[in-house]
């Protein structure tokens, strides 16, 4: 016997798929605007992670411009002539 069947049996109300998507469950930020609170702080989390990507590649830009480029013979720092 199928689940639907049983639970009408016994009288009980058809299951609801309560299942739902964390985002539908969240409340909006503003009624007019379509961004819940939760694709607001994964816009945020998305945001701090590249920021710090940025960061990173900005280190390591650094370094190939003021070290291995220099010591590679690929051109001169403009301080050291």
């Amino acid at each position: 016997m199928g689940e639907a069947k049983r639970r009408k049996s016994l009288g009980l109300p058809p299951k609801k798929n309560n299942i739902k998507n964390k985002v539908e469950q969240s409340p909006r930020i503003f009624n007019w605007l379509p961004i819940t609170v939760n694709q607001k702080d994964s816009l945020i989390k998305l945001s701090i992670k590249a920021s710090w990507f940025g960061i990173g590649t900005l280190v390591i830009l650094w370094v190939v411009v003021r070290f291995i480029g220099p010591a590679a013979g690929w051109w001169i720092p403009a301080d050291s002539l």
